[in-house]
């Protein structure tokens, strides 16, 4: 019987191989595949496949269009070494549009690895149903794989609607914060976490950085979705330190390294080798990048934190850094380039919402100015304007960060700043966090809050259910882009139907 195209679950990996031969164990004699299997930046002919080992081997995959694995083809991936922590990833090219592939990847060293099996489908290149989820912030606040819950489970019910993909729009990783064995809660209850060594302390050498993904894919959950579902991966700041920015010096006493530099360093290092998409392959430095997901949707990817100016007032007249000159131009000249019918623009900050660090203190892109662009608003108001005159039409803005839910609408009819066409931004997450808002919002560019879902205290455990992730539809048909923004247990808590402009 043909499986449904997203119910193959990966297979494990761990115990005793019994060969016929009672009470003997050969299972020490073989590579293991330690944290799963994950596919990434999957596009209509391309897609990057990723898996890990506990030993020196070599990565090979078998692709196939059936999940029986007949007429599969084998291909030998990296060498799967201690210098990427024997991580490796393999670019799969010249894959047939609008196909599912199943893949089946083992490790080979003096005997072969028990396989591990995942999925994806390639984007068409005609007009088709596209579906995809997004979200961000994963173990923050201390708020772990709680056993008690069943883990990570918000992965679970995202797995139902069998999405085309996942974009993680940064804090995938809580590189500073440590996970205990339990957190004692203000009414007195407790909540319970897996814990391991490498979650004990703040991320700061490059192993400690690694750890920090190891542990998020120790749960079942999140292993099993990422086997079906393809993700796309964007860093934020808990991927390093929280509200960092390049030359910053810490003044905190956890940590031994104070260079943010040096821990950035490292961090990248390890995104790089523990996320499955194109990031770090040879040619792929950049964590932005454009994916092309079939006529009716580009996907462009942002970096707000590589070239992101230091946290202060955010108000100087002339301009401040947030996406660099090389970035914003490419995302100009790219968002002109694009024929798809619609530009989703996966930012890791919020554009309108008031992110303080401090007395005076920014460290997102909007100030309490209310007025004309400041700062790292310059960057946005230069995009935007271009687009305009441009004629670039369809922006929709996804993004997380700030761990509540919200639909935001921005017009110049109310904006200080009015050279742009009105646009959405969504935003959505905590997937494990503690959940916190709302924030305020600046009339820069005349947001205005359609919809808001923030938890009844600041930093709510995620057993009480305020952890979201929003779900887009685009019709083949109409061409209309529907945003649902949905809570814990799959429930719509709010839908917007955007018609394409001409």
């Amino acid at each position: 019987m043909q499986m449904n195209r997203r119910r193959l679950l990966a297979a494990g990996a761990g115990g005793a191989v019994a060969l016929g031969l009672p009470g003997i164990s050969f299972a020490a004699s073989r590579p293991q595949l330690t944290h799963g299997v994950q596919s990434g930046d999957v596009s209509d002919r391309g897609a990057v496949v990723w898996t890990r080992a506990d030993r020196a081997s070599q990565m090979r995959v078998d692709i196939a269009t059936r999940p029986d694995f007949k007429r599969a083809r084998t291909i030998t991936g990296p060498a799967l070494t201690e210098a990427t922590d024997f991580t490796g990833k393999l670019r799969l090219q010249g894959l047939a549009p609008g196909t599912t592939y199943h893949y089946r990847i083992t490790a080979l060293a003096d005997h072969c690895s028990a396989p591990l099996k995942g999925s994806f489908t390639t984007a068409s290149d005609a007009p088709a149903d596209i579906r995809f989820q997004w979200s961000g912030d994963l173990a923050g606040q201390g708020w772990g794989i709680n056993p008690d819950l069943g883990g990570y489970r918000i992965f679970d019910t995202m797995a139902a609607s069998e999405p085309d993909f996942f974009l993680c729009s940064g804090d995938f990783i809580y590189a500073d914060n440590p996970i205990a064995a339990e957190v004692v809660q203000p009414d007195g209850t407790v909540w319970r976490n897996v814990t391991t060594e490498g979650k004990s302390k703040v991320a700061e050498t490059l192993p400690e950085f690694r750890a920090q993904f190891q542990y998020n894919l120790i749960d079942d959950n999140l292993r099993d979705y990422l086997a079906k579902v393809p993700m796309v991966n964007q860093w934020d700041d808990h991927e390093v330190v929280n509200n960092w920015y390049p030359g910053e010096i810490l003044d905190l006493p956890q940590y031994t390294e104070k260079n943010v530099d040096v821990l950035a360093a490292r961090a990248r290092q390890a995104f790089a080798e523990y996320t499955p998409g194109a990031v770090g392959l040879p040619g792929s430095d950049r964590i932005y990048r454009k994916i092309a997901y079939g006529p009716l949707m580009d996907l462009f990817v942002l970096d707000m934190r590589t070239f992101k100016d230091a946290n202060g007032p955010n108000n100087a007249p002339e301009g401040g850094r947030l996406l660099g000159d090389e970035q914003r131009a490419w995302l100009k000249a790219e968002l002109s380039a694009s024929t798809a019918t619609w530009k989703i623009i996966a930012a890791d900050l919020p554009i309108g919402l008031i992110i303080g660090d401090g007395t005076n203190i920014y460290e997102g892109i909007a100030q309490r100015d209310n007025g004309a662009p400041l700062g790292r608003e310059f960057d946005i108001a230069d995009v935007l304007a271009h687009c305009r005159r441009d004629g670039v039409r369809n922006l929709v803005f996804l993004t997380a960060d700030v761990h509540y839910t919200a639909a935001h609408h921005y017009s110049p009819d109310r904006a200080a700043f009015q050279d742009f066409d009105p646009f959405w931004e969504f935003v959505s997450g905590p997937l494990n966090a503690g959940s916190f808002g709302p924030g305020r919002l600046d009339a820069t560019f005349g947001p205005q809050v359609v919809f808001q879902k923030p938890p009844p205290a600041a930093n709510t455990n995620p057993a009480v259910g305020y952890q979201f992730f929003g779900e887009v539809h685009i019709d083949a048909e109409t061409e209309v882009c529907e945003v649902t923004l949905k809570d814990l247990d799959g429930n719509d808590l709010f839908t917007q139907a955007i018609e394409p402009a001409a």
